[in-house]
């Protein structure tokens, strides 16, 4: 016999069902990356007609069946309305979206996930962050959460931990400069020679609490390198074609 259950989160994603039915991607507290149906959702009276919308974040019941989830009810604390208003906002929102929908897995541990995926969205919808670093923040600590973030803490060939200026793609992470200087030509792939604040930034995003991750501006040029840093990084070790990705840099080519 199925039951009802409780689980706080927020949905990724959301696709029509029939005439009047949603199908919800939900990331929870509780149960990782779960699909749920929400019957009549599309229905103008529907009380689930809101509270089914992507970047929704809050208690949602459901009946837990055999094989599926079906949407009860839903107590929605932030909708994150003012990403509505900012264009750019929005589709960087819906690349998170999509970013964490694909990391995420069902009956994981994804509390640290939706935490940053919480945190970054209120992010992009205050004045107060460009939203490229927001963007390079949320990358780099996604990665990091998922066991797949780059070592910038030692050099990858000594154990070195000062003077970690270079930064080879292919080899996932940073070398001091004596082994950096030395393997240079010998490196296929991208690399970088990173700023010493570059270096920092990416070692406070790595290591910090989530909570403590936007209280922090950068130079316009710390952020253009850190933005190609992780452009490299991602494209070589999160092979996957976002589509909201896409939109997003065609949006940002279109203003530039």
């Amino acid at each position: 016999m199925g039951q009802n259950i409780v689980v706080t989160g927020m949905v990724l994603n959301v696709m029509p069902i029939g005439d009047y039915d949603k199908r919800i991607t939900l990331l929870t507290k509780e149960r990782g990356k779960i699909t749920a149906f929400a019957r009549g959702a599309r229905r103008q009276n529907s009380q689930l007609l809101a509270a089914t919308n992507p970047f929704s974040f809050g208690e949602f019941e459901l009946f837990e069946g055999r094989s599926s989830y079906n949407m009860v009810k839903a107590t929605i604390q932030n909708y994150f309305r003012e990403l509505v208003t900012d264009l750019d906002a929005t589709y960087y929102g819906f690349y998170f979206l999509e970013f964490a929908e694909y990391y995420c897995q069902e009956n994981n541990d994804e509390r640290e996930m939706l935490k940053l995926l919480y945190q970054s969205l209120r992010a992009l919808g205050s004045s107060a962050y460009d939203n490229r670093l927001v963007r390079c923040i949320f990358e780099l600590k996604a990665m990091s959460i998922n066991g797949e973030g780059p070592n910038v803490f030692s050099c990858l060939k000594c154990g070195e931990k000062q003077n970690l200026h270079y930064f080879f793609t292919e080899k996932g992470g940073c070398f001091c400069d004596s082994c950096g200087s030395a393997g240079t030509n010998e490196s296929r792939g991208d690399k970088f020679l990173l700023e010493e604040s570059t270096l920092y930034t990416m070692q406070y995003i790595i290591s910090s609490k989530i909570e403590k991750l936007y209280t922090f501006s950068v130079s316009e040029n710390v952020l253009e390198q850190l933005t190609s840093v992780l452009k490299s990084y991602r494209k070589r070790y999160v092979d996957h074609p976002f589509k909201s990705l896409k939109i997003l840099e065609e949006l940002l080519l279109s203003v530039s």
